[in-house]
């Protein structure tokens, strides 16, 4: 029987591929407790962004906790797809002239809209990834 076949990806192509979703994962820390948490985000530069409200993700944001970002796409009839796992610092913006910026970005939060007033940085020194193909997408 034929496998998957999964390969790593270069930090170029994670970032590419980071570009194409818009719904990721944040994992923070609560009180020594993994919490994941789904997040509406933009790649903006070398940094994930994503909106907020008071609360668990905002908090990890206000202590520069370094956090677990993770966005994906599969296929489930082709089994196929890739996921990219960043981690790194998160941040709240809060200077005036980087929040005028970050508001014009097309980031829209599905489950708090206007509510999420909050905006948070998690930058991109550590990313990994990987693709995984299905079996008959590399036979010869």
């Amino acid at each position: 029987m034929d496998h998957p076949q999964v390969e790593g990806l270069s930090r170029d192509e994670c970032m590419a591929l980071l570009e194409t979703a818009s719904v990721g994962r944040v994992g923070v820390s609560v009180g020594a407790i993994p919490a994941v948490l789904p997040v509406n985000y933009v790649v903006d530069g070398d940094t994930v962004v994503f909106r907020t409200v008071p609360g668990t993700k905002l908090d990890a944001a206000l202590t520069n906790a370094v956090v677990a970002f993770e966005a994906d796409s599969f296929d489930g009839e082709r089994e196929s797809g890739w996921s990219v796992l960043v981690r790194g610092v998160a941040r709240e913006i809060t200077d005036e002239t980087a929040l005028a910026r970050v508001r014009r970005l097309p980031l829209r939060s599905w489950a708090f809209d206007g509510d999420a007033d909050r905006f948070v940085s998690v930058d991109t020194e550590l990313v990994t990834g990987r693709r995984v193909l299905a079996a008959a997408a590399h036979d010869g």
